[in-house]
C-alpha cells in the first residue's frame, strides 16, 4: 500500500518505527527525510550499469539484471541491519519517485510478514513538500530570536530552553557549523537540500500556537542559506538579546571552539583571510597569541576587534526594539539556568 503525503506535518506523525530509503548513497547523501537509514537495493555503480543496459542494450534484459541484483541486496540487508527486528516492527519505504525499487523492496519486506508501506511518488513528493514550506509558504510559527554578540552563549541557551520544554530549532546544529568565520566543524557542512529538510522538518514537528526559539543568524550559516521563507519569518520576528562581560564571553569561545583550539595550524590558516579586514600587522599579533597558546586574550580580541564591530553594524540597521536586555554577570551553568526563566517570561512562554 502507497500513503499519499499530504503535509510534512502528517508525514511526521505517521506512527512506523523506521523509515527506509532504499535510493543509492550518493542520492541518500545529498538529501533524505531526516530519520530515514539507508539500505540501497542498488548501490551507485550498480544504478549506473542497470541504467546503461536499459538505454543502450535492452529494457527487458536490464530488468532481470536489476532484479538479480535487488535480491541480492535485500538478502544482504536482511541478514544484516534487518536481522533482529521482530514481527511487530513497521517500515515506511521510499525511493526516487516510488516505483520499482521501492516496491521490489517492499514486496520481499512483505513476504517475511512485515507490515510495510510505500511513500507514493518516492522522494520526489516528499521534497515537493518540503520546496512548499520552506520557499512558497509563510512558516506558521511565531519566532522568538536569541540575539547577542558572539560568545554570549546563545547555543547553550537554546540547549536548556529545550530542557525547559521550550520549542526550539537550532539552525546552526542543523547546519553542521557555528555560524562564525572560525564556525567550521570536523566532517564538513551537509549538502543544502539536506539542511532545508533539516529546518522543514523540525518545524513540521512543533506546536504553531506556541512560540520557537531560534538563535540571530546572518542569512547564511557557513555556505548554506537559510530557506528564504524562515528568513522573512525571522527578519520580522521579535528579539531577547543577551548581554555578558568581555572576559566571561573570551571563555566561553574558548569551551566552545576547543576542537579548533587543539589546532594551531588550522586556527593560524583560519585566522589569515582576515588580512583583508584588519591588516597583516593585527592578524600576525592575533595569531602569535594562538601560537602562545594564549587562547583568552585571542578570544578577547577577535571579540573587540571583528565580531562585535559587525553586530553593532547590523543592530543599527534592525531598527526594533527587544522584548527583553538580558544583562548576565556570566556564562557559567548557573548563570544560564538562572536566565531562562526571565526569557520565557519575556517571550510570553
Amino acid at each position: 500500500m502507497a500513503l499519499k503525503l499530504t503535509s510534512l506535518h502528517a508525514l511526521a506523525a505517521l506512527p512506523f518505527d523506521q523509515i527506509i530509503d532504499v535510493r543509492a548513497p550518493s542520492e541518500f547523501a545529498e538529501d533524505h527525510i531526516p530519520g530515514a537509514i539507508n539500505l540501497p537495493v542498488l548501490s551507485d555503480d550498480e544504478r549506473a550499469t542497470v541504467g546503461t543496459i536499459y538505454v543502450q542494450q535492452d529494457r527487458f534484459l536490464a530488468r532481470k539484471v536489476g532484479a538479480a541484483l535487488v535480491a541480492r541486496n535485500a538478502a544482504a540487508h536482511l541478514e544484516g541491519p534487518l536481522a533482529t527486528k521482530d514481527g511487530g516492527w513497521r517500515p515506511l519505504v521510499y525511493c526516487w519517485r516510488g516505483g520499482q525499487r521501492s516496491g521490489s523492496f517492499a514486496s520481499i519486506l512483505a513476504q517475511v510478514g512485515w507490515r510495510v508501506e510505500l511513500i507514493e511518488g518516492g522522494y520526489k513528493s516528499y521534497r515537493r513538500l518540503v520546496v512548499a514550506a520552506m520557499y512558497d509558504q509563510p512558516v506558521p510559527h511565531r519566532l522568538i530570536l536569541l540575539d547577542g554578540g558572539t560568545g554570549t552563549a546563545k547555543t547553550r541557551v537554546l540547549a536548556r530552553l529545550a530542557q525547559a520544554g521550550a520549542q526550539v530549532i537550532d539552525l546552526e546544529e542543523m547546519a553542521a557549523h557555528r555560524g562564525s568565520l572560525l564556525g567550521g566543524r570536523p566532517g564538513g557542512q551537509p549538502a543544502q537540500k539536506t539542511f532545508e529538510s533539516r529546518v522543514a522538518m523540525a518545524l513540521a514537528r512543533l506546536d504553531p500556537a506556541r512560540p520557537v526559539f531560534v538563535e540571530a543568524e546572518s542569512n547564511k550559516i557557513g555556505r548554506l542559506i537559510i530557506p528564504p521563507m524562515l528568513w522573512q519569518a525571522m527578519i520580522g520576528a521579535d528579539h531577547l538579546r543577551i548581554e555578558a562581560p568581555l572576559a566571561a564571553r573570551a571563555r566561553y569561545l574558548c569551551r566552545a571552539y576547543a576542537d579548533l583550539l587543539a589546532d594551531t595550524d588550522l586556527l593560524i590558516a583560519k585566522l589569515a583571510p582576515l588580512r583583508t579586514y584588519h591588516g597583516a600587522e593585527r592578524v600576525e599579533t592575533w595569531q602569535a597569541l594562538a601560537r602562545a597558546g594564549d587562547f583568552p586574550a585571542l578570544a578577547a580580541e577577535l571579540v573587540l576587534h571583528h565580531y562585535d564591530p559587525r553586530y553593532i553594524k547590523a543592530q543599527s540597521r534592525q531598527g526594533r526594539a527587544p522584548l527583553a536586555n538580558l544583562s548576565l554577570s556570566g556564562l557559567d551553568d548557573a548563570d544560564l539556568d538562572a536566565a531562562i526563566p526571565k526569557i520565557l517570561a519575556a517571550a510570553g512562554a
